[in-house]
């Protein structure tokens, strides 16, 4: 049986996580018959966002305690990720990717990644292990990488896409980008889907195609 790692930043659009993204996609991993295990920084949260108003709260909260609550608690810190143990990693996406896993919502194109982040990428890349990333988590594999990568057809984030190093490929809410060569594998998700149903296409979508690179 294939495993893969899922690396998630949270729990919450807005400052973690996006729910549906991270649930789709271990609901995908599950009917491919794929194993998985959660991981996830142990650190802070940047901030914390009510999702109910989007103002910013006064009160401090743990990626990795968050994280468990999508994970049903069965999670581990990211320090604990060995790339020999699975045959892929897929980060979902929400804004925890670019404030938690590394700081693009603040610096844009001079974003840096969490240093545990970049570990994962470079090592699982190096073991030649498929990545998979959803919505804006792409930006983390162009700027460590320099991968072909979507985030969907959004003219500015493609633009960023590029200025990181990566090589932008447009696509819909349901298509994926897939860089053979470096087997990474991207979907837009909630950066172009309309509907969740779509998010769990595009989520689907990304699954089986990094299923397929790992018989590269």
């Amino acid at each position: 049986m294939r495993k893969f790692a899922v690396i998630l930043s949270g729990c919450g659009v807005y400052d973690g996580s996006e729910i549906h993204e991270a649930t789709l996609a271990l609901y995908a991993l599950s009917k491919n018959g794929v194993d998985y295990e959660c991981f996830a920084p142990d650190k802070n949260q940047h901030h914390v966002i009510n999702h109910l108003n989007g103002k910013e709260m006064n009160e401090t909260r743990n990626v990795l305690i968050e994280s468990a609550r999508i994970a049903r608690g069965k999670i581990k810190p990211l320090t604990e990720y060995k790339a020999k143990n699975f045959d892929g990693v897929l980060f979902p996406g929400g804004f925890g990717a670019a404030k938690n896993l590394s700081t693009y919502a603040f610096d844009s194109t001079n974003m840096k990644v969490d240093p545990e982040v970049e570990r994962v990428i470079k090592e699982t890349h190096s073991e030649g292990k498929v990545i998979g990333a959803l919505c804006i988590a792409p930006t983390l594999i162009a700027k460590v990488l320099g991968a072909k990568v979507t985030i969907g057809t959004d003219n500015n984030t493609a633009k960023h896409i590029e200025k990181l190093g990566g090589k932008h490929i447009n696509k819909e809410a349901i298509d994926v980008a897939i860089d053979e060569k470096n087997k990474i594998v991207t979907n837009p998700c909630y950066m172009n889907a309309a509907s969740i149903f779509q998010v769990g296409q595009g989520a689907e979508a990304a699954v089986e195609a990094m299923i397929g690179l790992t018989k590269i």
